[in-house]
């Protein structure tokens, strides 16, 4: 989700899109194995990816209250986006609230919404050293999956914050995650894990906490920023097998539409070897413009990538 950093990324040697674009015309003019190899085409009969709005991406709007979290669905609806991400803090007095959240599901319903996921952020800790504290994080995230479970999501995303010796960091937050993974699976709603800070945001940590589980309602939300030291484009690549959502992290755009700090060709273009399919949620975190703006320039670029044919990058 949020980030606390969006400080610029030198792409260097990276191909724009405005130049992948130019690569693949010459390549498929040419013909041949060389454009076999430059294309990555939408799957036959619709696109590869699905477009959601996440809630964080009004996050000034709603703690100004110039928007009521009630109305989330339809400010969404009305900038062009069929499914939305819920951000549990703007909700917190809500959970346990069944009639609230029927409320909400009737509202999405009648807007032709769809909810995908809630993402999660509590103080208790999955990963904390204390096997107590443990299963109180997993018994704080139960009314959200609740939620979930009544909006239609098909997840919750967590954090995984931990507490303890660094070497035994990852077995905790294994066995954390573990036991929440297991509620949600009886409930048939995933449980996926965002690079979010501290050890998450290490590509390679997280895809080994993913392989300790080893459960299927078990994933990841790889977001675009929030990778600090970590080299971003390696870690959505290390998440990527796991992933059960992506996050389009997005700060400003030049003249042309291009993102200043993330390459989305690049971006996408991991997602699409990797196989993803899913939804990619546009999250907006940027103050050169208004939020509303942003959201559309995210949306406006993720488009324009989706709908016509990615080129394959160095």
């Amino acid at each position: 989700m949020r980030s606390t950093s969006g400080a610029a990324e030198s792409t260097t040697g990276a191909v724009s899109r405005r130049e992948a674009l130019g690569v693949l015309g010459a390549t498929l003019a040419i013909g041949g194995p060389v454009a076999a190899a430059a294309a990555i085409r939408p799957k036959p009969g619709g696109q590869w990816f699905d477009i959601s709005l996440a809630q964080w991406s009004l996050h000034r709007e709603l703690h100004d209250k110039k928007l009521d979290a009630r109305e989330f669905p339809a400010a969404s609806k009305g900038m062009g986006f069929g499914a939305v991400e819920y951000v549990n803090s703007f909700y917190r007095e809500k959970a346990g609230d069944g009639a609230f959240w029927k409320e909400m599901r009737g509202r999405c319903d009648d807007l032709g919404v769809r909810s995908v996921l809630i993402m999660c952020d509590v103080a208790e800790k999955l990963g904390d050293e204390n096997a107590a504290a443990r299963q109180a994080a997993v018994d704080v995230h139960r009314p959200w999956l609740d939620a979930a479970k009544t909006l239609g999501c098909h997840a919750i995303r967590v954090n995984l914050q931990c507490t303890g010796p660094e070497q035994d960091q990852q077995k905790h937050a294994a066995e954390g995650l573990r036991a929440l993974v297991e509620v949600g699976a009886g409930m048939d709603l995933s449980v996926i894990v965002e690079n979010h800070g501290g050890k998450s945001s290490d590509g390679a940590w997280l895809s080994g906490v993913m392989k300790l589980v080893d459960h299927p309602r078990c994933g990841t939300l790889p977001d675009f920023g929030n990778w600090y030291e970590y080299d971003r484009y390696k870690g959505i690549k290390d998440l990527l097998p796991f992933a059960k959502g992506l996050s389009a992290k997005s700060y400003d755009f030049d003249e042309t539409g291009e993102e200043t700090t993330i390459n989305y060709s690049r971006m996408l273009k991991l997602a699409r070897l990797a196989g993803y399919t899913g939804f990619i949620g546009v999250e907006y975190e940027g103050n050169k413009m208004p939020e509303r703006e942003g959201i559309l320039a995210t949306k406006r670029l993720l488009e324009q990538l989706r709908d016509c044919t990615v080129a394959l990058l160095p």
